[in-house]
């Protein structure tokens, strides 16, 4: 048996899909734990996975909110740099506390989401075998590759190729406090110089949620670096109410924002108002963003029902059209129940994942910020009687079925680490 210890970024959708992996490697006979600041323990909700606080000194219980309201509505530049400031100071506080932490806990391995550099630089820091898990789109560079945060369509040709160049420096430029972080840090640890995520991935194995055809068009992503698709598994869910009732006659359309978008009142009030004009059904999760008189107030406007969680899976195998920011566990869950979407996206990779959706030609995307009713209207409208996406669908959903998932992804981990061959790869 090994003891594993899991490094994230502080955010629900992060520690809910490296949960499930945690999960499948606990039903094989090894121990995982999870290590951050005090307040991340609430994102831990199967006791059978252990939970470790580090850095309360500098992130004391409590100041997690604080965190997550700027991450969910920078607003400004100011604002967006504040997060970046975030990102730095938990990245910092991570490198100082987690070494003795290892010690204490007597981890053998560790597993480093891609977003949160400090896992894979501690790792390699004190020379503990990691491999690193992409929950998000990959941050792996590539020339001409749009980064993940940026929202163009992949095109070849020497205009685009410039244009990702371009933006790659502003985007460089604008996270220069973490990377003065992961900088400093690497010199602490006596490390070869870096100053990036994509610095600090796993020599031994790089897991993906997407698969491949999700992407744009690839050439030099490592060959230890796999497609699994997402991460479904036995982690323990938010407490939702079961499935309404649907009426088969009438199209249904699922409306989610995210764990951090989900207190967008004004949006969701958009897209209903777009449903009652197309006459569907539409089921809004805010995943506890709204209040009981806004979630009240939605369902006033017509053939609308509001929870705060709904049993996503289920939800996907029953709707016709999904609304959606662009996260990418409900991205990729939607693509292998086949269900088009509409990609409102906010922040972070959600541009990046709106536009591999348009490239792919399995929804379209849309401004969450400007869209009128009217436009998300006729866009709904096409995905609901335009064949097409549906049909698009089909390949990436059989791909993401031959992907192996969450029992593929521990399998990598137990080979990456000697625990087990690894049978044939999926890519």
């Amino acid at each position: 048996m090994a003891h594993f210890a899991v490094v994230a970024p502080a955010f629900y959708s992060h520690f809910n899909s490296l949960s499930k992996l945690a999960l499948a490697l606990v039903e094989r006979g090894h121990r995982v734990t999870f290590i951050h600041r005090p307040d991340a323990a609430v994102y831990v909700r199967d006791a059978r996975i252990g939970f470790h606080a580090v850095g309360a000194a500098t992130h004391p219980q409590g100041s997690l909110g604080e965190s997550l309201q700027r991450a969910a509505n920078p607003g400004s530049p100011l604002g967006l740099r504040r997060v970046i400031l975030d990102m730095a100071d938990s990245t910092a506080m991570l490198c100082r506390e987690l070494p003795a932490a290892l010690r204490l806990l007597e981890v053998d391995y560790l597993i480093a989401d891609q977003m949160e550099a400090a896992g894979g630089l501690v790792a390699e820091g004190i020379d503990m075998p990691f491999v690193s898990v992409a929950c998000a789109l990959p941050v792996n560079r590539e020339p001409g590759i749009p980064l993940p945060v940026m929202p163009f369509v992949y095109e070849d040709s020497e205009r685009a190729r410039k244009m990702v160049e371009g933006s790659t420096l502003v985007y460089d430029w604008m996270m220069g406090p973490h990377r003065r972080v992961i900088a400093e840090q690497a010199r602490n640890f006596g490390l070869s110089p870096r100053d990036n995520l994509h610095q600090c991935l796993s020599p031994l194995a790089q897991i993906s949620q997407t698969v491949a055809g999700f992407d744009f068009p690839r050439r030099e992503l490592p060959p230890h670096f796999h497609h699994v698709g997402p991460l479904n598994g036995g982690a323990a869910a938010p407490t939702h109410a079961g499935l309404p009732p649907i009426d088969h006659d009438r199209p249904f359309v699922f409306a989610s924002l995210g764990t951090l978008q989900g207190q967008r009142y004004g949006l969701f009030r958009r897209i209903a108002h777009a449903c009652r004009q197309l006459d569907v059904q539409l089921l809004i999760a805010h995943c506890g963003g709204l209040d009981e008189r806004q979630a009240r107030a939605l369902e006033r406007i017509g053939s609308t029902r509001v929870c705060a969680f709904a049993p996503q899976l289920e939800v996907l195998k029953r709707a016709d059209a999904i609304v959606s920011h662009g996260g990418s566990n409900t991205v990729m869950e939607a693509i292998a129940a086949g269900v088009p979407i509409l990609a409102l996206p906010v922040a972070f990779d959600q541009p990046g994942a709106a536009a591999r959706i348009e490239h792919a030609g399995i929804g379209l995307r849309a401004s969450a910020r400007v869209s009128t009713t009217s436009r998300i209207r006729d866009q709904l409208r096409r995905l609901l009687h335009e064949p097409l996406f549906a049909q698009r669908m089909a390949p990436l959903a059989e791909e993401i079925r031959q992907a192996g998932g969450v029992e593929r992804a521990a399998d990598i981990v137990e080979a990456a680490f000697g625990l087990q061959p690894l049978m044939a790869s999926h890519g």
